[in-house]
């Protein structure tokens, strides 16, 4: 039984996998000073809620915060008894290494990307991810991770429009019904929206035409489906392809022993 563990920058998502299918998702704020009994007390709380009964033999962290992966790995060690895999660290093997500039540390998250869209559709992918940063990684035909490009993330943008912009509001972000905008929330609603729908389309048709071959695009993150209205911008959307890109790496690190 695998818990396997998604720390980002503003959210940390605990799934615990069975070896066929996920039983459930569990999702916190990402917040750094947060302890091993801290973790443990939110995660038992609900998985009682939800009546599962599991006997956790296995942990895989994947972590773009640093300062939270020693409390998670007091969290497996204290309460499962078991040495966490940590993505990006020597122990844990990919199934294939990203080919980049020498002394490029790769994201976590983007390696576990990489290994889950290819595990699902292959090579020659963009894997378009709706973070706090928006990021573009491309997958080669064999399954490396050979580049990307990152953007800021949507909410951030806005965050930041209304912070820098004292009469700016800050708004959600939705499809607006007209492109230009007649109110001022309309008109914001109207630039982040179709603005982002431009970058996705723009980016991923350079990097096709640099790649030089035909490439599907796999969108994920919780924002993914709303920008999938602005047009066909994706080939796929995956919810789940972060959460299935650790359990790849967790069986290939267990195969190889």
């Amino acid at each position: 039984m695998l818990l396997a563990i998604d720390c980002g920058n503003t959210n940390t998502v605990f799934s615990i996998w069975d070896g066929t299918r996920f039983l459930c998702t569990l999702r916190t704020s990402t917040h750094h000073a947060r302890t091993a009994d801290a973790y443990f007390t939110w995660y038992s709380t609900l998985v009682k809620h939800y009546g599962i009964e599991v006997d956790i033999t296995d942990v895989i962290i994947s972590s773009t915060v640093p300062r939270v992966v020693f409390n998670l790995r007091v969290f497996a060690d204290r309460f499962f008894g078991c040495r966490p895999m940590v993505v990006g660290k020597p122990d844990c093997a990919l199934p294939v290494d990203p080919r980049v500039d020498p002394g490029t540390n790769v994201g976590p998250d983007r390696l576990v990307n990489t290994a889950g869209a290819f595990d699902r559709h292959g090579g020659d992918l963009i894997v378009v991810d709706f973070g706090t940063a928006t990021t573009f990684d491309v997958v080669a035909s064999d399954g490396a991770y050979v580049g990307g490009v990152i953007a800021p993330g949507v909410n951030l943008s806005l965050e930041a429009l209304h912070q820098a912009a004292a009469a700016l509001p800050h708004v959600d972000v939705t499809k607006p019904e007209r492109v230009i905008g007649t109110n001022t929330v309309a008109c914001m609603q109207s630039g982040v929206f179709w603005g982002y729908v431009g970058l996705v389309n723009g980016i991923s048709e350079r990097i096709r035409d640099e790649y030089g071959a035909p490439m599907q695009v796999i969108g994920t993150g919780g924002l993914a489906p709303l920008f999938a209205q602005g047009g066909l911008l994706f080939d796929v959307i995956e919810d789940d392809l972060t959460m299935h890109g650790l359990t790849v790496i967790h069986a290939h690190n267990k195969m190889k022993g």
